[in-house]
């Protein structure tokens, strides 16, 4: 089988039941971005610091690939068996974002990107996971999308958040805050 198929040389691609649609359609745009997202996580997951967070970050690709299934099929379909999002799912993030904030220090002021390469790629995922979660909710106010896809997406972009605190923290770099400039009076 060969991997070009050149059904898509009309701008259209097909969803999983077959419908075709533009690729510029919201629900192509959606699980695009959960794909962009999903090799980001790729490149996190391949950065020295995360060698102990590799099988962590590779079960949060399987996930993003189930998002991406569910995106990619058609409103209401019932005749295919799709991989399941479960709310331990959801919880599993949420204890991974726990076991971070006990061990980096408190957070007292916003954070700047950057620091370091890899807390750097961290901080382009996050921002790539909350557009996805907004590429989702606009498709969500069109059709049919499950709360849980919308809820992963939501608690994956904080977990990244704190992956980046965890990185700077096990580098030994100084975590780049915001100090905001203010020249006036009121």
């Amino acid at each position: 089988m060969k991997i070009y198929t050149k059904t898509g040389d009309n701008g259209t691609t097909s969803l999983i039941g077959g419908t075709r649609l533009s690729k510029s359609h919201v629900r192509i745009d959606a699980y695009g971005t959960v794909d962009e997202l999903n090799s980001y996580i790729g490149l996190l997951r391949d950065q020295p610091v995360n060698e102990l967070r590799r099988d962590l970050l590779k079960e949060i690709q399987d996930r993003l690939f189930t998002v991406g299934s569910h995106l990619a099929s058609e409103s209401g379909q019932t005749k295919r068996i799709l991989p399941d999002l479960l709310e331990t799912d959801v919880t599993f993030l949420e204890t991974e974002m726990d076991k971070i904030d006990a061990q980096v220090p408190k957070l007292r002021a916003f954070v700047l990107p950057g620091g370091h390469p890899s807390v750097s790629f961290g901080h382009v995922a996050r921002t790539v996971c909350r557009r996805a979660e907004r590429s989702v909710i606009n498709l969500a106010q069109q059709e049919e999308v499950e709360e849980i896809v919308i809820r992963y997406l939501n608690r994956l972009s904080d977990y990244l958040f704190m992956l980046c605190r965890a990185m700077t923290y096990e580098l030994e770099i100084e975590e780049v805050t915001w100090h905001p400039r203010v020249t006036g009076e009121k």
